[in-house]
């Protein structure tokens, strides 16, 4: 995560991983939000891949850079890289596919292992447009999610159904989360202030007394 002034704005550049098993349409809802692109003969990612897509959000530019990987277990080994400085995660599996449900905690358990900050999360269900074929419930789906504290929603990359909605979610989330840790910052600044000037009062015995003192918080 990053942010900069430009010609008297600020720029805000943020970091979201896309994980889950493999072929549960991870990087067709990628080209899906950044292109408006579905790829029915879409093969395996090799490796990693990243989009960047921006959107204004209180008059400030926001740029999201997407990363998506594969999800096959070969590719373990770019774990601690490809995680490194994400505040964002959407954790996908497919509705059709009891199995890629049952990996979510799993999935999560990485993202927790080797996230360093807070992060925004989204459960995605997606490929909502099969749902003749539907394997686990939209209210399994939000069970999870509330346990264990992440936005959901259900999504189909084929017809773009809350695809975009899914994205701008989490980006919306970080932003806050960052506007937050401004906030709560600029107020222990304004506190600390406070706190100096008290504790350069008078001592006890007349003469004037000044103390320093440093924190530090995640």
């Amino acid at each position: 995560m990053s942010s900069s002034d430009e010609e008297g704005g600020e720029e805000y550049l943020f970091k979201i991983v896309i994980i889950g098993d493999s072929a549960v349409g991870k990087s067709n809802l990628l080209s899906r939000y950044a292109r408006n692109e579905f790829n029915p003969h879409s093969k395996a990612t090799i490796g990693v891949e990243f989009q960047t897509q921006s959107m204004d959000i209180d008059g400030k530019e926001v740029k999201a850079q997407i990363w998506d990987t594969a999800g096959q277990e070969r590719f373990r080994a770019v774990t601690s890289a490809y995680y490194r400085g994400a505040v964002g995660a959407l954790v996908v599996y497919d509705i059709t596919r009891r199995s890629t449900f049952d990996s979510v905690s799993r999935w999560l358990d990485e993202l927790k292992t080797h996230s360093d900050t807070t992060v925004a999360r989204m459960l995605v269900g997606n490929k909502c447009d099969l749902e003749s074929i539907r394997d686990v419930t939209v209210e399994e789906g939000k069970s999870l999610a509330e346990s264990e504290g992440l936005f959901f929603m259900e999504t189909s990359a084929l017809d773009a159904t809350n695809v975009k909605t899914a994205f701008e979610i989490v980006i919306k989330e970080i932003y806050n989360n960052v506007s937050r840790k401004v906030l709560n910052s600029d107020a222990y600044k304004a506190e600390l202030s406070v706190n100096r000037v008290t504790l350069a009062g008078n001592g006890a015995d007349g003469s004037k007394r000044s103390q320093s003192f440093s924190c530090c918080s995640r």
